[in-house]
This record gives structure tokens, sequence and C-alpha cells, in this order.
């Protein structure tokens, strides 16, 4: 198959959209499938407003058309919902090319988080996006019901997983920071909640990775908790593998891969039970979730980390590419309209 994914998220952003996109395009790759991704760094960029370290194609519509026209995709797929999300959409309504999408993000709560749009704008809006897709992608059951509720059709389940090879119990070894260590992981941003978490009256030390607009203010009204940055690979590794517990403070993400890749390395996780670590953290001895923060920080010290990383190695990519390959192909472009048709696919 000649996969096309069309995506206003891509490196070096450091997020779970990235993530998912890569990894699935590695396992696609190596089963023998053609894939050509559309980002942002093809184009002419501005920065995102709040956000600047987030790039925008700026007017990317002709690019988008050479590009699908020239590798005459048999699936188009379309992650996100910026410009070169809704550039690839336009070319396929008007050409009446079928495609899929993603919902990877609670968007409306991001938007309302910043400027406090009313949420039935926004999924208005989303609404119309989605709505000509073949398959509306999203990773957990609780956030299918929650888009079923809202209009959308044709959702369906798209499911994340770790590489293990990279994300898996290792070396405990103190990093220098009193004990226990409570660590964050992802973006830093008013959306993530993480004051919520900084907040805490807990023990020892806490610890964000991450990069992003709040960092300043957070470092600023939080000086006793210890920020590093963005890490990657074998290094953001080693930082859940010390942790003594994750601590996912969001109200608003639909997965949460980093609560997958903490309890492959044995880490136990403590967060709210919202949409996201309801569907992930499924087994009681992973986890600990409460709407008392602190008290699911607590409880979760007490788990035994040998079951939290037997319950974490079951996220597969393979698996999920698995799922992601079967809604492509429900939604494949006819092949009369495919000057490769005569390509297995």
């Amino acid at each position: 198959m000649r996969l096309l994914l069309a995506t206003d998220a891509w490196t070096p952003q450091v997020n779970g959209v990235v993530v998912s996109i890569r990894n699935t395009l590695d396992c696609l790759r190596r089963q023998g499938h053609e894939a050509m991704v559309i980002e942002p760094g093809q184009f002419r960029t501005i920065p995102c407003p709040s956000y600047p370290e987030i790039r925008l194609a700026l007017r990317p519509a002709r690019g988008v058309t050479r590009a699908i026209e020239s590798f005459a995709p048999d699936s188009i797929h379309i992650a996100t919902e910026g410009p070169l999300g809704l550039a690839t959409r336009r070319h396929c309504v008007r050409n009446g090319i079928p495609f899929t999408t993603a919902y990877h993000t609670q968007f409306p709560r991001y938007i309302r988080a910043r400027i406090a749009l009313p949420l039935a704008w926004t999924y208005r809006w989303l609404r119309w996006f989605h709505g000509p897709s073949q398959a509306v992608m999203t990773a957990t059951p609780a956030m299918r019901e929650e888009l079923v509720q809202q209009g959308f059709r044709n959702v369906v389940h798209w499911g994340r997983g770790v590489d293990t090879a990279i994300f898996r119990p290792g070396s405990r070894a103190p990093g220098g920071y009193p004990q226990p260590v409570f660590l964050y992981v992802g973006r830093v941003s008013v959306e993530k909640n993480i004051d919520a978490f900084l907040a805490l009256d807990l023990p020892g030390t806490k610890v964000v990775v991450g990069d992003g607009p709040e960092r300043v203010r957070l470092q600023r009204e939080f000086p006793d908790a210890v920020f590093v940055g963005a890490k990657s690979g074998a290094e953001l590794a080693s930082y859940y593998q010390r942790a003594d517990v994750f601590v996912f403070p969001s109200l608003t993400d639909t997965f949460g891969l980093v609560l997958a890749e903490a309890m492959a390395c044995g880490t136990p996780v403590a967060a709210f039970p919202v949409t996201g670590p309801i569907d992930v953290v499924t087994d009681r001895r992973a986890g600990a979730l409460d709407a008392d923060l602190r008290r699911a920080c607590m409880a979760a010290l007490n788990l035994d980390r040998a079951e939290v990383a037997r319950f974490g190695s079951t996220f597969s990519w393979d698996d999920a590419t698995r799922d992601f390959l079967f809604h492509l192909r429900q939604g494949a472009i006819p092949r009369r309209r495919n000057r490769h048709a005569g390509a297995p696919a």
C-alpha cells in the first residue's frame, strides 16, 4: 500500500502525536508499505499563536496538491486539523477522494483552556472537518463514546503501543534527588494541568521532563520542583526508571502515551479517573486513579514495579498498526483513480 499522511505535528516537536505517527510509519515500512509524509518542514511556516515552538504551514494548498498528484497514493490519512490537514481535506473533498482522519487531542478543551471559546463552537467545526472521513480514528473506547455523543460518525478504534526495546525496567540508581521521586513527562502547557501536580504536598522531589510555553511561569511559582527540559530515547527512559511514581495530572488527554511508557519501565501511575487514564491504566496493580491526586500518588508508591512492568509491556505498536492498516484499507482510494493500480496493496 502507498500511504500519504498529512500532519501538522512533526519533528522537532516532542509529543504523543509525533511519537504515534513515527512508530506507526516505522511498522508499516517494515511490512513493505510505502509512506509519504506531508509535514510543516516542507513549507514556509509561521509560529502557532501562544505556542511558538509549533510551526504552522503557510498557504500549503498548492504544495499539498502537487504531493498528492505526484505520489498517487492508495490511501490518504489526515492526522491533524491544522493548515496541512485542512489543505489535504480540501483537495480530497473537491476531487471526490476518500480519506481517513485521526482525533489525537481534545482540541475543544485545549482551545477553551487558552481563549475560553465555548466547547459547542469547536465541536461544530470538528464535526465539519471530520464529517467526510471514512474512519475517524481515536485511541480509547471512552474517547470514541464521547465523539459519538458529540455527533461524530464513523468513529473507530486505533490503539497505541510502546517501544519496549527502550522503555523497559532498568537501573534505579538515584539521580541525586531526595526520595521518593514523583515524575511528570510531557508538554509544559496550560492544558496539561501541571499546577495540580506541582501544588501537591508530597514527600521527596517533583521532577518535570518536557518543555513548553508554561515552563518559565511554573519554574518561578514552584522553585522546589526540578525542570530538566525535553528528553527522548534511552535518556527519557532513565527518568521513568528512576522515578518512584509517574504523575499524570491532565484532564484533557485522549490517551496519554506517556502513561504506557512509564508503566513499561515499571513505574506506577497516579492520575485522575478521566478519559485517557481510565482506558490506559486498566489494571489496579499498575496505577492508582483517584479524584484526590495526592491520595493517588501515595497509593501508587506501594505498588509492585514488576507487576507494573508486566502490564506496561502489553502495549504493542504492531497491534496498533494492525488496527491502523485495517481502517486505511476500509477508506482506500478506488483503483480506477490510482495510476499505480497494478501495485499490490
